[in-house]
């Protein structure tokens, strides 16, 4: 359940940093500036951070006992973290790797869990 949270909440984290540069002049008018402010964005990103440890966690304590979901998720959360220290032009190509690592980071955890339950069933 969690890492379906966490896929979701990356997907929209995403979709947020996509479409913003199109939607800043209109935050303003609908009163959501703050959608724009980079604290904002880190703070969901930190928060996303914390859900997807505690879901990975959950599936390597009692099934799969593997780390490399882990290394996927903060990888990601990295990547994602420092795309504003480049060009304008470059933020999109990290947000989707950074995207795309943590939301592999779910999918893979989900994949192990399951395959270990599988194979335990008797």
């Amino acid at each position: 359940m969690l890492d379906r949270i966490g896929i979701a909440a990356t997907s929209l984290c995403a979709l947020h940093c996509i479409l913003l540069p199109l939607l800043i002049p209109a935050l303003p008018l609908l009163g959501l500036t703050f959608l724009a402010d980079h604290a904002w964005e880190h703070g969901f990103l930190a928060a996303t951070a914390v859900l997807g440890t505690i879901a990975l966690y959950s599936g390597y304590k009692r099934y799969h006992k593997k780390l490399f979901p882990f290394v996927l998720l903060f990888l990601g959360v990295s990547v994602y973290w420092i795309k504003h220290d480049f060009s304008e032009t470059a933020e999109p190509f990290f947000i989707i790797i950074g995207a795309g690592l943590i939301v592999a980071s779910h999918v893979i955890n989900l994949r192990l869990c399951n395959n270990f339950k599988q194979c335990n069933t008797p």
